[in-house]
């Protein structure tokens, strides 16, 4: 097994790092909230979502505060897991670097 194996390509993208990085650190973010703290456009953020929810990454929830609607995301299980293995990947490889 090769030391970059577990590296995922989905995560290649400092936006969606950034989204799993808060999600796993965080019970749940809105929409909002992952704007801000990512300092990115609506569009962009929200494509990267789509990315992340499409390989069952992050869970999406749909809800009305009030009248305004509000989404929420999580990260699944299986994001957990995948992202938990990419971020042992990038450190085994600092490891190695470091090592060297």
């Amino acid at each position: 097994m090769g030391i970059i194996d577990n590296i995922n390509k989905l995560f290649d993208h400092r936006i969606r790092l950034g989204i799993m990085s808060i999600l796993v650190v965080n019970q749940d973010a809105d929409f909002n909230r992952l704007k801000e703290l990512l300092d990115v456009t609506d569009g962009n953020l929200a494509s990267h979502l789509k990315s992340l929810e499409k390989e069952n990454y992050i869970l999406v929830e749909k809800q009305f505060i009030g009248r305004k609607p509000n989404t929420r995301y999580s990260a699944t299980k299986e994001g957990r897991k995948a992202f938990t293995k990419h971020i042992e990947a990038l450190e085994n490889l600092i490891q190695l670097k470091k090592k060297s």
